[in-house]
Order: structure tokens, then sequence, then C-alpha cells
């Protein structure tokens, strides 16, 4: 396994970690408050995660790229990775829309299976990169040529995702990084950040009026409603979290973890030097971010400027804590539990997602009596879980960890045979 900045594995894998937590409490109904997000304006610690994993993907661009050339075989990589990943965080809407020859029940799900397996080893596979790319484009093109054919269920199916937002912020800030210093890269942040607010507070919203900024009614979900009408988030339908224009301030994320690697990469500069950087940069990102606030709310789900560098400027700070310890001080015995989800998020985000698909696909005869039929997880958690809890959000935020533990069993076997699984 090659040498690795073990900080950004930790601040990785600890992102997971949350990520899995927050992504599957056994009931959404009975959560406790910090694993929430913030309703509409605001921030809680859950919204950190997302923007804390962007970041990391910028530093790892830089951390990744030893010489800064774009050439033809470099611009088919990044592309194909970038639709390897894109593909992936579709085809988890597509797994429970597939219908193969009036299928049903458990035949229905031995052939989904087969169908997934099909996709895992297409995008996560290492074959000759012409091939990989090749791949990636067919995928992608039957997926969104489905998606648009009118064909039931697929033309419900969501394009804009958690994955495909890292996937698109990863192709930009990639060529960004190959074509351009870090000042310029610095402006193109500021810039992208200040039009982002202009966008949303002063161009008025076609069939609604003037800008604002509320939940349904601003200019970011007109537009997601105007390109991608029934393809969005289940629970707007109208609006996606990971729409189209608040791409452009998630990639503003991206720049951030891009200027970050830069300073970690310095050879000019000594590790405590990088330290400090750090520690002032996320202070100021927080404060800042914070004073913004003010005039553009702090907001995940419109990914807002203010929220990019409050975010952010907390990304950096347990960043510089974990590199001062860890890279620095030299504490690293404790950090095993962290690296092995850090090294194979991919894997961790995309499967999580689908266990939990397969697992519900699985139907259970119900305890009372009856024909009733339950779906095996809510079984699972119902009948097993919850009577071991008083506290009902206990028993939800139970379920989310025994998924932590089983991802470490897991992991930890790929660890140890040095097995990491990228797209």
């Amino acid at each position: 396994m090659k040498q690795r900045l073990i900080s950004l594995d930790v601040l990785r894998g600890l992102t997971m970690i949350l990520m899995t937590i927050v992504n599957n409490p056994g009931d959404w109904g009975h959560v406790y408050p910090p694993l929430l997000h913030a309703e509409w304006h605001g921030c809680t610690p859950t919204d950190l995660v997302f923007p804390t994993f962007l970041l990391i993907v910028g530093v790892s661009i830089v951390l990744a790229t030893p010489i800064k050339t774009l050439n033809g075989p470099t611009l088919q990589r990044i592309v194909t990775r970038t639709l390897r990943i894109f593909c992936l965080g579709m085809f988890s809407g597509f797994f429970v829309r597939i219908h193969l020859f009036g299928l049903e029940d458990n035949a229905l799900l031995a052939a989904r299976l087969v169908v997934t397996a099909v996709v895992v080893v297409a995008l996560f596979s290492d074959y000759d990169r012409k091939w990989q790319f090749i791949t990636a484009v067919g995928i992608f093109v039957l997926m969104i040529g489905l998606a648009f054919s009118g064909i039931e269920p697929f033309d419900t199916v969501r394009i804009p995702g958690v994955l495909q937002r890292i996937a698109v912020v990863y192709l930009f800030a990639s060529l960004l990084y190959l074509k351009t210093g870090w000042r310029t890269q610095a402006l193109v942040g500021v810039v992208l950040l200040v039009a982002y607010w202009g966008i949303m507070t002063l161009i008025p919203v076609p069939g609604v009026g003037e800008a604002n900024l509320e939940k349904g009614t601003n200019l970011a979900a007109w537009l997601d409603n105007l390109l991608l009408p029934g393809h969005l988030w289940a629970s707007s339908k109208t609006w996606d979290p990971e729409g189209i224009l608040s791409t452009l301030p998630a990639l503003g994320t991206g720049i951030m973890g891009l200027l970050i690697g830069t300073l970690l990469k310095s050879e000019v500069l000594s590790k405590v030097e990088k330290v400090k950087y750090m520690l002032i940069g996320g202070l100021t990102g927080i404060i800042t971010g914070w004073l913004w606030n003010l005039a553009f709310p702090l907001n995940k789900a419109s990914w807002t400027s203010s929220f990019v560098l409050y975010a952010g400027g907390w990304a950096l700070l347990c960043l510089a804590i974990l590199y001062y310890v860890i890279d620095f001080k030299d504490q690293s015995k404790w950090t095993t539990f962290f690296v092995i989800f850090g090294v194979n998020p991919m894997a961790v985000f995309f499967f999580t997602g689908m266990i939990f698909r397969i697992l519900n696909a699985v139907k259970v005869t119900s305890p009372t009596g009856g024909s009733e039929k339950l779906n095996l997880v809510p079984y699972f958690y119902q009948y097993q879980l919850t009577p071991l809890f008083s506290d009902p959000r206990s028993a939800s935020l139970a379920q989310a960890l025994l998924l932590v533990g089983l991802w470490y069993v897991i992991l930890l076997i790929l660890y140890r045979k040095k097995l990491i699984f990228k797209v």
C-alpha cells in the first residue's frame, strides 16, 4: 500500500462513519437532533459531513497528482473516473426499478443482483483504461437514455445525488488544478461564491416573483424543476439538495480543498507552519461564513456561499488538529479504526445503500400473525432491536451503529489484504 497522508485518511474515515450513521437510522421519526440536517436555514453537525468529504476530494486531487500535466491520457482518466462515480450514484436509484421478463419476488431480486454484479465489476474493476472509458460512457448513456425515455418506472429516477455531485466537483476541480495555479484557483473560488450570492438574491424567480431564499421557490429550485422535472429528490419532487445551480458553490468547497492540498504538498513550509496556516484558515472560514450568514443564511440544502466558508472552516480545523497529532507528533497508533474506512470510501457509500435495498426486498412474516409480510430491515428494527431500548432514539441510533460495526469487520479484512476499491 503506497504512502498516504494518515491524517487525511482519518478525517475521510471519520466522515464516512458519520455519513453512515446519519444516513441510516432505524427510524427517521426518532433521531437525536444533532444527527439530523437543519430543517432549512441553519447548520447542525450532520450538515458538516458532506462538505467535509467534498473538501477532502479537493485535497486528494492535489496529493494524488505528482505532475501537473493535462494531456489526452490524463483527461481520459479524469472523465472515466467522473462517469464511474456518477453512474454508481445513479444506479442506486435504478436498482429497485429494474424489472426483467415479468419476474417477481425472489426471482426478481436475483435478477437485480446479477445486474448489480455486472455494474460493480464494470465500474469498480481495474482493467484496460480505454475499455474503462468506453464502458463508463456506455453505462452513463444507457441510464440517462432510460431516464428520459418516458419508460416507466425510469421516467422518475433521480438524476442528481451525493455521488453525482462528488463526480461533477471532481471533474471541474481536477481540470482547474491541472491548468491553473493556486492564486487563480482562489480567485475562481471567490468569484463562484460571490456570483452565487448575487444570482440567488438579486435575480427574480420566473413564475414566483422577487428573488428569495425559501424552500421550493428560490431560483435554484426553479432551475432544477425546469431542467430535471420528475428526476429530483423524492422528498421534495420540485427541487433537489444536490441540484444544478447549487453545484457552483459546491465546486467552491472543492477549490478550498485544492488550496489546502497545495499547502500540505509544499516543500517550503514546515509541518508546524502548515498547521498554523490551516488553523488560521479554518477560523477565518468559520468567522467569515458566520458573518455572511447575516445576509446569506447558512443552508446546506442550497449550499449557500456562507455555508461553504463555515463548513469548510470546521473541516479545516479538524484536519489541522489531526495533522498536528498524527503527522507532526507521530501519534498514529489509534488511527486504524478510522483509516480502514478512509481508504475505501466509495465502497462504503455505494454498498451501504445497496445493502438496505437488497435486504428490504426480502419479505418475512409478521410475528403478530396473519398473512402480512414485512421488509426484513423494518422487521428486525421493530421486533428485534426496539424492545432492547427504553428510548426509541437510542434504538434508532443502535441500528446505524450496528451497520458501522458490520462495515468495520468487512473493511478490516480488506485492509489487511491491502485491497482498496477505487473507481
